[in-house]
């Protein structure tokens, strides 16, 4: 089975389907004309992140699409998670200006102060 994003005139991603393999080969054609979807699609793959494919084979434009990925020709990037973050062109992750601690411990992104505050997790106690 293959994946297609379908990309709005703005080039973000509005609805990912599946295809049959039989089909994948011409998946634009396929979705757009013979099933009368029109629109734009993309080939996405679900084993590809960060330009990587996880079982060792081909990556497909660098990002596995979801709905609202943003596509500029060359791969999918999720939406900025924080106005500080940027966007690593290599990889289509977006890094924050600061490494996350590397500690065991749990951090979420505090933006106001652009740092890593602490997550206390609940105990089982």
């Amino acid at each position: 089975m293959a994946h297609f994003a379908e990309i709005d005139s703005n080039n973000i991603v509005t609805r990912v389907l599946v295809v049959d393999d039989a089909n994948a080969a011409d998946g634009q054609n396929f979705l757009a004309n013979t099933l009368g979807l029109g629109g734009t699609w993309v080939q996405t793959s679900y084993n590809t992140s960060g330009g990587v494919h996880a079982n060792g084979g081909t990556p497909l434009n660098k990002n596995y699409a979801g709905i609202g990925y943003s596509w500029d020709g060359t791969g999918f990037a999720a939406p900025q998670p924080y106005p500080s973050w940027t966007l690593d062109k290599e990889t289509y992750l977006w890094t924050a200006p600061v490494a996350m601690p590397t500690d065991g411990k749990a951090y979420s992104w505090n933006e106001d102060s652009k740092s890593w505050d602490e997550v206390a997790l609940a105990s089982n106690a």
